[in-house]
């Protein structure tokens, strides 16, 4: 079920400007500096109300990073997040507590993201509580509601997150998120601990109550199938830049960059018919401590000439939004 909403710059909700983020490792030896490792080096994009960016990568390219920057989970070190036009990227974690019901994240791990010692009625309760909205019977309806919505069971409200399957615990984890119906919600990588069959419905879900509530998803994973069928626009980060960023259409049957070609050409082809030609990338990724000269996928693209290693590409706008970081987009 993909999301093909379009919207207007005006319903700009969320917008990232140069976002920078790093990381001090530890001395290369006993009276070394410390290193620098470049999670994020210069995001930008923007998301508007009731879209969905998929925010697709290796591990390792900074993808996580970038949404809890965004959140104010982690401060960035240098760049913008505008929510609604306002600059929050300054604020304290505490200074702003209304920004916490406007905006939500799912985490990659259910399990983990629940408290084993409370019920789960009592974590989808907990948002109200924090914000003293309603009654304690009004929050306890609330959450049914919710169950409801996820097409859960009434019975679930007492029980705990280790009584519960995948599917089940990351119902939970998105109820809780959406209770306060916020209007950002980041997914951090929501589906992919689940099951083939669940991760379908999870989707399904997410698309559902998106057209219900007019929530924005930053949506973050490598699975290019998933995001293919739930994203409408996708950025592609390769160790920590976005290298291209286009509709979900003109991606995958236009790719410009070398490394978003390598990507697609990996996703599984339900038709034993269709034969699609894999590009194999060679060698490992570079470390973020040490980034290679100009451009930073210069080391395993397939058509790399020696400007490429000299010199860092501007970034290029074709039709429609599409931008690609590359000397030679489209040459693969």
């Amino acid at each position: 079920m993909g999301n093909t909403l379009k919207a207007t710059p005006a319903e700009v909700v969320l917008e990232t400007r140069d976002l920078v983020r790093h990381f001090q490792g530890k001395r290369r030896h006993f009276l070394g500096r410390k290193t620098t490792i470049r999670a994020v080096d210069g995001v930008s994009f923007t998301l508007h109300q009731g879209e969905t960016l998929g925010l697709v990568g290796e591990s390792g390219c900074g993808k996580s990073t970038v949404g809890k920057v965004i959140l104010n989970i982690l401060q960035p070190t240098s760049g913008r997040v505008f929510y609604r036009g306002r600059d929050i990227s300054a604020l304290k974690a505490a200074a702003e507590p209304s920004l916490h019901r406007e905006m939500q994240m799912i985490f990659q791990d259910p399990l983990g993201a629940l408290d084993p010692r409370m019920r789960v009625g009592d974590q989808i309760c907990e948002p109200h509580a924090i914000f003293r909205i309603g009654t304690e019977k009004d929050r306890k309806q609330a959450a049914c509601e919710m169950l409801d919505l996820m097409g859960l069971k009434a019975h679930i409200y007492t029980r705990y997150p280790h009584e519960l399957s995948g599917g089940q615990q990351q119902r939970v984890v998105i109820a809780r998120a959406l209770i306060l119906r916020p209007k950002v919600v980041v997914c951090d990588e929501p589906i992919s601990a689940l099951d083939v069959s669940i991760k379908a419905q999870v989707i399904n879900l997410l698309s559902k109550l998106q057209d219900m509530l007019g929530v924005a998803y930053l949506f973050i994973s490598h699975d290019l199938s998933a995001v293919r069928h739930i994203c409408s626009r996708i950025a592609v980060m390769y160790l920590g830049q976005v290298v291209e960023m286009a509709e979900r259409t003109d991606l995958f049957s236009t790719p410009l960059h070398p490394y978003s070609k390598a990507l697609i050409s990996a996703v599984p082809v339900p038709d034993p018919s269709v034969r699609r030609n894999r590009i194999i990338l060679t060698g490992e990724p570079p470390s973020p401590i040490d980034p290679p000269s100009g451009c930073r996928f210069h080391t395993r693209c397939p058509i790399a000439q020696p400007v490429c290693s000299e010199v860092v590409p501007s970034l290029r706008t074709f039709g429609n939004g599409h931008t690609v970081l590359c000397h030679f987009p489209g040459e693969a």
